[in-house]
């Protein structure tokens, strides 16, 4: 058996079904969400759009929502005052420009604020538009400590590494259980080694 069959067999075994774990109910609302996920949480993001999609619960109501008020809602995550601003802007945006359905084309959605490459692949993997590999703090990692990438390979040097060693029909699930391998897995502190059938082709020194 190859690596890369043991590494998929082994994430399919400790992590069988795979969830996104921010909530949402409208695909715009995964979109802010993850663009709040940004140097935080996802347990932190959902206390936060439960606060924000329970008061405003359209688009339109976002795109006029208080300034202000928002910043309170969105105060306890990181780079509040921006991340406030970019959920009036990008709601602006699709009401104004897209009717109120959010665009499902990466170069439309890429010219919003706060909407990276990352941002997208996550969402359009979790809403099944395309096959993607979103490559974020828990996947780098991961991916350097197994081999997959190397050490000083940028985040995009990961995703396409990753691309090329997994068929892409698996990129979508396989984005998602790096994600949760890595974060309650394969930790940045205190990673769970001793049970891992991982460990033997483990780089540890990566953090």
């Amino acid at each position: 058996m190859n690596k890369i069959d043991i590494i998929e067999n082994y994430l399919d075994e400790v992590i069988e079904n795979p969830r996104c774990e921010l909530n949402y109910d409208k695909d715009y609302e995964l979109l802010i969400a993850i663009m709040l996920s940004a140097q935080t949480t996802d347990k932190r993001v959902n206390k936060v759009t439960k606060v924000l999609f329970d008061k405003y619960k359209t688009l339109e109501e976002l795109k006029n929502a208080n300034i202000d008020d928002l910043k309170m809602i969105v105060r306890e995550l990181g780079s509040y005052n921006k991340k406030a601003m970019y959920i009036k802007q990008i709601a602006t945006i699709i009401v104004d420009k897209y009717d109120s359905v959010m665009p499902r084309k990466r170069e439309y959605l890429q010219t919003m604020p706060g909407v990276g490459r990352k941002t997208i692949n996550v969402l359009f993997g979790e809403l099944d538009i395309e096959p993607n590999i979103a490559v974020d703090t828990h996947v780098e990692r991961v991916s350097k400590r197994l081999g997959l990438a190397k050490v000083n390979d940028s985040v995009l040097d990961v995703e396409m590494k990753l691309r090329r060693k997994f068929k892409k029909e698996n990129w979508n699930k396989l984005h998602k259980q790096l994600v949760l391998f890595g974060r309650y897995h394969c930790k940045a502190i205190k990673p769970e080694c001793d049970n891992c059938k991982l460990k033997e082709i483990c780089k540890r020194e990566v953090k």
